[in-house]
């Protein structure tokens, strides 16, 4: 499979509020660098696994709108607005942010990943 259709499959709806899914794309190294509104964070893969875990918690729809998509080897950048529903308004679709990432598949799996959010 192509780096961008792992990057694709990884963002397709309702992926990020299911553990076993999102697992399934990590490699067990993965790190993400992330600058968002509020800060710099750095995730791994556990850390990654528990952002999901609090996502499901809190939402049961999530729904990525990708405008952007770039690959170059095995690097894919993807611009795009992620779009939730949560458990008191079901019925609502909000906007949760716009991000900015940028991939690089290792093994078939998210390996390093440099994201930009700026939450609404």
């Amino acid at each position: 499979m192509k780096p961008k259709d792992i990057v694709l499959d990884f963002y397709k709806s309702d992926v990020l509020l299911d553990r076993k899914a999102v697992s399934e794309f990590l490699h067990p190294e993965v790190t993400i660098d992330w600058n968002t509104s509020k800060g710099f964070i750095q995730m791994n893969y556990d850390d990654i696994l528990s952002l999901t875990d609090e996502l499901a918690k809190a939402y049961v729809r999530s729904k990525i709108r990708i405008s952007h998509v770039i690959q170059e080897k095995n690097l894919v950048s993807l611009r795009f607005s992620h779009f939730v529903k949560t458990i008191e308004n079901p019925r609502e679709e909000m906007l949760m942010g716009n991000f900015f990432v940028i991939w690089e598949v290792k093994e078939g799996k998210l390996f390093r990943g440099y994201q930009m959010s700026h939450f609404s």
